[in-house]
């Protein structure tokens, strides 16, 4: 298996409304790649059905001026707010090793606690971009993997579909295994419209930068501890903050929206929007994780969608997921994926 197929087999997300129509009898979009997100990875009774393996942390965020210039969210206000924030590894499998080519791509999942008691979620990974703009054509990808076991005949089901949908495999090479949790750049795939104090609206894109970015090759990657991530992590909180620079690239006119597989122009401007400080694991992390739901379409006023589908469908596929690893029963299972995997959301 390529590291390609690896790592398409682990992304997360959901179908749009718009999705094709299916048969009357077939379960919506969003519990099918759930379903296929199960066959591929296995069962595994209270996890995760993609980015199953992860640590949470705590912390705050304090924005920037230019953040309050262009939303009017309590989150960009200049205050200091609480953050808990979840990092994971790609796969379904809570035993993946974090060097596994199927751990990429790696996620950053924050949830902003705001005065009042509200909170506002951000997810975000560390893929450039997704492989598919649509609900069905994920759907398709992840049907398409489970058609090309090693054995498969030429030209395989996956490799047909890398052919009509190119930007598959360009997103899905755009991610590494990175030195640490706290050197990797995290993307937010998804397009949020801001709106001023003003009245005025600028799509933008999330983006996480850290303080250095460091990633391995896959030879350095195969060598490492399977938990080398998360016990980094551990060590390197206690030590000292870890701090990322949370930025927003900003769409012009005429930039469409819709599509996550098709990114913006890299000249298009960046701009910080403030600096997330990270200082400390919670005391239980794998039961803390256990009842986090991060919702990608979970806003506040001043942030709010774009025309993307994905985020209202990605929330409805998590929903999926968390009511499934919700339900009593074993913290884990042994059930094997159906299709061939080195190790391993």
């Amino acid at each position: 298996m390529t590291p390609l197929v690896k790592t398409a087999k682990n992304i997360g997300m959901a179908p749009s409304p718009a999705s094709a129509a299916v048969a009357v009898d077939d379960p919506p979009v969003t519990t099918q790649i759930v379903d296929l997100a199960n066959k591929l990875n296995g069962l595994h009774p209270g996890f995760r059905a993609f980015h199953a393996k992860g640590i949470v942390v705590e912390g705050s965020f304090k924005a920037s001026l230019e953040a309050g210039r262009l939303s009017r969210a309590t989150l960009f206000n200049g205050g200091t707010i609480p953050v808990t924030v979840r990092f994971s590894d790609g796969s379904g499998m809570p035993n993946v090793a974090d060097g596994s080519p199927i751990a990429i791509p790696h996620g950053m999942a924050i949830k902003y606690h705001l005065p009042g008691g509200a909170d506002t979620d951000m997810v975000t990974n560390s893929l450039k971009f997704f492989p598919v703009g649509t609900a069905d054509d994920f759907r398709d990808l992840l049907l398409a993997i489970i058609a090309s076991p090693p054995d498969a005949a030429k030209p395989t089901k996956l490799e047909q579909f890398f052919a009509s949908h190119p930007n598959a495999p360009k997103a899905l090479g755009s991610a590494a295994t990175p030195d640490s949790y706290a050197h990797e750049e995290y993307h937010g795939i998804n397009a949020f419209i801001f709106v001023s104090k003003t009245g005025q609206r600028q799509a933008v894109r999330y983006l996480l930068v850290p303080e250095k970015l460091v990633h391995l090759t896959p030879e350095e990657a195969a060598k490492q501890p399977p938990d080398f991530l998360s016990d980094d992590l551990t060590k390197r909180i206690a030590q000292r903050p870890v701090v990322f620079y949370l930025k927003a690239q900003l769409a012009e006119p005429g930039d469409q929206t819709e599509d996550a597989s098709q990114p913006w122009p890299d000249d298009r401007k960046v701009v910080e929007l403030g600096v997330l400080t990270l200082t400390k694991l919670v005391p239980d992390s794998s039961a803390a994780e256990k009842k986090l739901l991060f919702i990608p379409a979970a806003l506040t006023d001043g942030i709010e969608l774009s025309d993307d589908p994905l985020p209202r469908e990605r929330a409805a596929a998590y929903a999926v997921s968390f009511a499934r690893r919700s339900q009593p029963g074993p913290a884990s299972s042994n059930n094997a994926p159906t299709q061939p995997s080195t190790v391993s959301p």
